[in-house]
């Protein structure tokens, strides 16, 4: 992955400058802006990782959570739910992770309607292959300590619960 030419300044900080000079002070606008330069970067951090297994980060979590279940088989519909994605998108996925032989998919006997996804031994292996380099990349996240993992974390679970990813307990 190249790396753009550094700047001398933080441009974001410049926009917030910019920002509160012409609309005021609004903290949430440089916050959200980090946020999604923040995804930009991590993405292509652990995209160029999995990409040799012929993966994007999406069809990687998809075979995690295979891996996750006790058969290591899943409705259509629970992946989408777990990984809070349109049924369109887990279609798409899994039916690329067929054609490169991670994952069979067969009818659900439990549901007439529904599919079922099942990871292949190909697939569990490169599975592991793959994590453990995430893993040795920290999953781009190696600027923080686990300690500041755990905050980021903490820090962004009210906006999920708001956005009604899950009920607080």
């Amino acid at each position: 992955m190249s790396k753009p030419l550094s700047l001398s300044f933080d441009p974001i900080a410049r926009a917030d400058e910019h920002w509160k000079q012409r609309w005021g002070g609004v903290p949430s606008m440089a916050a959200i802006t980090s946020i999604m330069r923040a995804q930009q970067i991590l993405l292509a951090g652990v995209d160029a990782v999995v990409k040799p297994y012929g993966l994007t980060f999406a069809r990687y979590e998809a075979l995690v959570l295979l891996t996750f279940s006790k058969s290591g088989e899943l409705p259509m519909s629970k992946i989408g739910e777990r990984l809070m994605v349109h049924p369109t998108s887990v279609t798409n996925t899994v039916d690329r992770l067929v054609r490169s032989g991670l994952v069979d998919k067969r009818p659900n006997p439990n549901d007439g309607r529904g599919t079922l996804a099942t990871i292949t031994d190909k697939g569990r292996q490169v599975v592991e292959e793959a994590t453990r380099d995430l893993m040795a990349m920290d999953f781009g996240l190696g600027a923080y300590d686990a300690e500041e993992c755990g905050e980021i974390f903490a820090m962004l679970r009210p906006l999920r619960v708001a956005a009604g990813d899950f009920e607080e307990e």
